[in-house]
């Protein structure tokens, strides 16, 4: 995942585009409500895969869909994952696994606008 301007874009290997059955994902950084980084990106997967790629534990590429609407997910194997939640966009959250984590989550966190001061 990286930012590029008022984005935010899950930008995937040839590999990843065709087990997603997906280009590259955009979404406006003006929709991304929170980031955080887990240790296991699999308990966060949620839905059916369709479409996409999908080995229990192993791969888990491409859109779920569930009563939540849609998340998309680039889930290699096991380790830390980035997850972002999004208000308004195409999809309701992105999962991404990288060995990065940290580093990725706090440079989208760096592109969010502050939250206005009411007081």
């Amino acid at each position: 995942m990286l930012v590029d301007g008022a984005d935010l874009v899950v930008r995937m290997s040839e590999l990843e585009k065709f087990e997603a059955v997906h280009a590259d994902v955009r979404v406006a950084l003006s929709t991304v409500r929170a980031v955080r980084v887990v240790d296991d990106a699999w308990p966060e997967l949620r839905g059916i895969r369709a479409p996409g790629t999908g080995i229990p534990g192993v791969i888990a590429v491409g859109t779920r869909r569930g009563s939540f609407g849609k998340d998309f997910t680039v889930v290699h194997g096991r380790g830390h994952a980035v997850v972002v939640e999004l208000d308004g966009a195409t999809y309701s959250r992105i999962v991404v696994t990288t060995p990065d984590a940290d580093g990725v989550a706090a440079e989208i966190q760096r592109h969010l606008m502050p939250a206005p001061n009411l007081s």
